[in-house]
């Protein structure tokens, strides 16, 4: 390594472009007067007592008088030693900018998995707030006033919002009808429940509930991660308990196409005909699709009777003024549309 080189790396170490300069100079010179410093350094004279009271200072060069003023290197393991800590900062700098290339940032990647309960909740409370179609939200009363804001501006979107309060009792439950200004539904869940929260059935939020040892959560970004998580807010945290409060926008919405079917099959039975508005995607294109028409079948993929009969696919059949459409539900494929949202019109 030449002097120029040296004293390139003590700027990066910290020092001035003078101070390099200067203390190269003196490790050249040995002890020198500050004519044959600037010489050999190139700093000029009117700046090279200040650069060497600088130096001085930091304890790295001595200053001293004898006939003229003079100057030598103090300690140069005090260096050294700056040295090597600037050294293994690059180090595991150069690490973590390795570790974090290999792994992708948030956005970018299906599932990951993160430390803080609260991470889960902030960044669930952004998804909500700007949710296109569904949300669905298994939460204590103390996280439901954090995300209270967010189901608001969910609402006011035109989203919906289904929400299940977990709490031990009712006596803890909010006001139903300030619940009911911020969801389309909601429904109380008498025991401790995980914090879960499905968005427009691509982005999962999960973490354990509170009672659980350990504090952790999980952000995902994977239709087949939600679909999954969907059926556990189903099964566990829907079906079977009672509503507590509902908006008048949600009169005849569904969460579900076999919701739907449940109501449906005891009025087509007497000859009633009911109109049937639905949001969803295309199952071919993947783009969004409204379409309204009378209930003209209800289709099952098997024949068995009672539970299980709608274990398997389950779709309607709309008359249509464009002809007949076949809606699924999620994770539709033979369908002509995937349903994100189903409403009766009517029913005469």
């Amino acid at each position: 390594m030449n002097a120029s080189e040296l004293e390139s790396t003590l700027e990066t170490a910290g020092f001035s472009p003078y101070q390099a300069s200067a203390y190269v100079a003196l490790l050249e010179l040995g002890a020198a007067t500050v004519p044959e410093i600037a010489e050999e350094s190139g700093v000029p004279d009117s700046r090279l007592y200040d650069v060497l009271r600088s130096l001085e200072s930091e304890g790295y060069v001595e200053v001293y008088e004898q006939e003229s003023l003079r100057a030598r290197v103090y300690d140069h393991e005090r260096l050294q030693e700056r040295l090597r800590e600037r050294a293994e900062l690059f180090s595991d700098a150069r690490d973590e900018i390795e570790r974090r290339w290999e792994a992708p940032p948030i956005e970018e990647t299906a599932v990951n998995a993160v430390r803080r309960f609260e991470t889960v909740v902030e960044s669930a409370a952004d998804a909500i707030a700007t949710a296109d179609t569904q949300v669905q939200l298994a939460v204590d009363p103390e996280r439901y006033r954090e995300l209270r804001p967010a189901l608001r501006t969910a609402r006011e979107n035109g989203t919906s919002v289904y929400l299940a309060l977990s709490t031990p009792d009712s006596e803890t439950l909010p006001d139903p009808e300030s619940v009911a200004a911020v969801c389309t539904e909601a429904r109380h869940r008498a025991l401790p429940s995980p914090f879960v929260a499905i968005v427009d059935r691509s982005k999962v939020y999960f973490a354990p509930h509170t009672d659980s040892a350990n504090e952790y959560g999980l952000i995902v970004d994977d239709r087949t991660h939600a679909y999954v998580l969907h059926w556990f807010f189903l099964t566990s945290q829907w079906a079977v308990w009672d509503p507590i409060a509902s908006s008048e926008r949600a009169n005849g919405e569904y969460i579900d196409v076999r919701y739907l079917v449940d109501d449906l099959e005891p009025l087509l039975e007497d000859g009633k005909t009911v109109r049937v508005h639905v949001d969803g995607a295309d199952t071919d294109t993947g783009q969004r699709r409204s379409v309204e028409g009378v209930v003209r079948d209800v289709v099952y993929e098997n024949d068995s009777d009672g539970p299980t009969a709608r274990d398997g696919r389950v779709a309607l059949e709309l008359g249509t003024d464009s002809g007949t459409v076949e809606v699924g539900g999620w994770g539709a494929l033979v369908e002509d549309i995937e349903a994100h949202r189903l409403r009766v019109e009517s029913v005469t």
